[in-house]
């Protein structure tokens, strides 16, 4: 009886703790990147904390458009998005204060947020992606410069994201800085587009699966893309290389917040924490490619091929963001209207 009564009571407090049990909704990047989160970054934080983290993929615009459409009710509780939607996000009041911690103190201090309402996770570079083993067998050189988008041997054989994504956007202004404009006077990379390299563009495509679906079938060869990607696609054995343009390539900053208004404001930031810490800032870099935020970690040389880390991360590009988040709008709209048509 006694024993009975036992078993009652454990399975009780069992159903109890399930009942009781939290789950923490986090909006991040799809392809390899989810899946390097849902198979080595949730789960020891889940078994840490107790705590269920549900992740809801979609690029950064996607995920901005459902804070907007859940402001006053937000269902989302932690969000991981590119540098832009989230100066976006902190200026919209999306993203709430970040509790103390003390991983803070390592994070380099370009990765920091004046607000303190977001904070960088990492870093990847905007450049190229080719198909070595179709450059070889056509015995075309390897592009080096922006320019080599325009050139006319490469018609439909390139792909490049929309500038709703952060990789076609970083492309817009690094053709129009070759004609002497940018973030201020994006003037000549319209032109750029319209005239010169439109005719060689396959796709103007922002999902990762159908972007290496083009490579894997033939039809591309040539993309604008970003390392971390193209390094989980040469994981797989396909033969793309990542190029940094002798112009510069962009950096592209990983940032997350906590989101204003969660229910799980302690869990969210608990999340932000864990990203940071190193054993997980290397995990990101081996899987997700992301050179690292936190200063105290250090890569083997085999881990940081590809990544922005060390002296290449310091010859990247910064777009001013105040200048091109309150354009955005109005470009995308220009971009969908002249060349997307």
């Amino acid at each position: 009886m006694f024993a009975g009564l036992l078993l009652a009571s454990t399975a009780l407090a069992s159903s109890q703790a399930l009942a009781q049990q939290k789950t923490l909704y986090v909006a991040g990047y799809g392809g390899s990147y989810e899946q390097t989160m849902r198979k080595e970054i949730i789960p020891p934080f889940e078994a840490k904390s107790g705590v269920k983290v549900e992740y809801v993929a979609g690029n950064s615009t996607d995920t901005l458009a459902k804070l907007q459409a859940q402001k006053g009710a937000q269902q989302i509780d932690a969000i991981i998005v590119d540098d832009g939607p989230a100066y976006q996000a902190v200026s919209l009041g999306f993203c709430g204060e970040l509790a103390p911690g003390d991983v803070y103190k390592d994070v380099a201090p370009v990765m920091k947020f004046s607000s303190n309402k977001a904070v960088g996770i990492g870093m990847v570079a905007t450049g190229f992606m080719v198909n070595k083993k179709a450059f070889e067998g056509n015995k075309w050189p390897i592009p080096t410069s922006w320019a080599d988008l325009k050139d006319p041997k490469f018609k439909q054989k390139i792909v490049i994201p929309p500038i709703n994504n952060t990789y076609g956007l970083h492309a817009l202004i690094a053709e129009a800085q070759l004609a002497g404009g940018g973030e201020k006077d994006i003037e000549p990379g319209f032109k750029a587009f319209k005239s010169e390299i439109n005719a060689n563009v396959l796709a103007y495509e922002p999902s990762p699966a159908k972007m290496t679906e083009l490579f894997q079938n033939g039809q591309a060869v040539f993309a604008v893309w970003g390392s971390g990607r193209v390094k989980a696609f040469a994981d797989t054995g396909f033969p793309v290389e990542f190029i940094y343009p002798k112009e510069g390539g962009y950096a592209l900053g990983t940032a997350a917040c906590p989101v204003a208004g969660s229910k799980n404001e302690k869990e969210a930031n608990a999340f932000l924490q864990h990203l940071l810490s190193p054993e997980i800032q290397v995990t990101l870099a081996k899987g997700a490619g992301t050179g690292p935020a936190n200063m105290t970690v250090k890569l083997a040389a085999e881990d940081q091929k590809g990544l922005p880390y060390g002296d290449l991360a310091k010859t990247l590009k910064a777009v001013d963001w105040d200048t091109a988040n309150a354009k955005r709008e109005e470009w995308t709209k220009r971009w969908n209207r002249e060349i997307e048509r």
